[in-house]
């Protein structure tokens, strides 16, 4: 039997959860909650296998609530159920510690295929978000600055000229040039503050 809480603010949808929940076999509801903070004290007091986190909730976000859940239940498996598919909040919330993410378009038998996948240790995802998560993947692989552009940069950020990075480097003026092109088409900036700015603002180099 899995186990299932529901944190979800309009009662509509919340109790036509606990209803396809405690309506099939292998599955039950053991606490619906209207706000993170009720949830996070019923989920503390009765944890279930599976936690459904609706992200836009009155008073503590969902994404809040699914950080301080995870700290204190760090087994627990909390899955996504949303409208939200802005790739910030998407992100923010896996990085919270959710293991999926759904929309609450989802046909109920692939939520309830979602949740026996979260609790078999799978991470389900809404086709959209799956995209959504591999295209944001593929822009960082593509942005991503090889070692020796990465060299030049840290070499930016001391104020070193285009010849003394040449000459640190054993590389010619021409090659410095051309990294540098490379590394403004990356960090999509278009001079040496803006990519000196953004390089201690995202961490890029260490100094």
């Amino acid at each position: 039997m899995i186990t299932v809480s529901i944190v979800e603010d309009d009662v509509d949808i919340r109790e036509s959860l606990a209803l396809l929940i405690n309506g099939t076999p292998g599955f039950s509801c053991n606490g619906t909650y209207e706000s993170c903070e009720k949830g996070i004290k019923g989920i503390m007091k009765d944890p279930p296998d599976v936690a459904l986190m609706d992200i836009g909730l009155p008073g503590m976000t969902g994404i809040e609530g699914i950080r301080i859940l995870k700290e204190k239940l760090p087994d627990l498996d909390i899955l996504v159920l949303t409208i939200q598919s802005e790739s910030d909040t998407v992100f923010d919330a896996l990085c919270a510690g959710a293991c999926g993410y759904l929309m609450k378009d989802t046909p109920p038998a692939q939520l309830l295929d979602a949740i026996q996948e979260s609790y078999d240790g799978g991470a389900p995802m809404s086709t959209r978000i799956a995209r959504l998560v591999v295209k944001s993947f593929q822009i960082e692989q593509q942005t991503l600055l090889t070692t020796r552009e990465t060299e030049v940069l840290t070499h930016l950020c001391k104020g070193k000229s285009y010849k003394m990075i040449a000459d640190d480097l054993f590389i010619s003026e021409e090659t410095v040039r051309r990294h540098i092109k490379n590394i403004y088409r990356k960090l999509e900036v278009h001079s040496k503050s803006e990519a000196v700015a953004k390089a201690f603002k995202e961490r890029l180099v260490n100094l």
